[in-house]
């Protein structure tokens, strides 16, 4: 079995040679403002997705849970632009600058909290749990492969 080389380098310098392919970067570049229209459309009363990005603070005590949410959540939902920014400002570099890949971080885990949210995805949750014609099949696929970018990410982010 080969072992694949990473596609997300730390160099020397401090920055990140990004080597993803083009076909990858395809699937990537609609995921951000995807993510961006759920944070301004959806409900969160409603959207249990959207309620897994911005967890109640107090599952106890209703109106200290809203009282937190209302002092948080609108810095909350800028870092969280700020993110989808460098991402979708970013998304064809060949190098990123270590805040531009903690962006990068941030949307897909994001992402993938909303595919694992919406699939009711557990640790035992595999491919073969979706059946080929299964239109969340290819759901669950983008939430692997998100799942191993972002690995990829925080390898080269803890990698000296």
């Amino acid at each position: 079995m080969s072992v694949r080389e990473p596609s997300i380098v730390r160099r020397a310098d401090g920055r990140f040679d990004v080597d993803i392919p083009e076909d990858q970067r395809d699937v990537l570049r609609g995921l951000p403002d995807q993510l961006r229209q759920l944070l301004t459309d959806a409900d969160p009363e409603t959207d249990e997705a959207l309620r897994r990005l911005f967890p109640r603070a107090d599952l106890d005590d209703p109106a200290h849970a809203a009282e937190f949410d209302r002092m948080v959540r609108e810095d909350l939902l800028l870092q969280r632009e700020a993110s989808i920014e460098a991402m979708e400002r970013t998304l064809d570099a060949g190098e990123l600058k270590e805040d531009e890949l903690v962006g990068w971080l941030g949307v897909l885990n994001d992402l993938r909290l909303v595919l694992g949210t919406r699939l009711a995805v557990t640790e035992e949750t595999t491919q073969d749990d979706f059946a080929p014609d299964d239109p969340r099949a290819h759901a669950y696929a983008l939430y692997g492969y998100l799942t191993y970018l972002e690995d990829e990410i925080v390898q080269a982010l803890s990698a000296d």
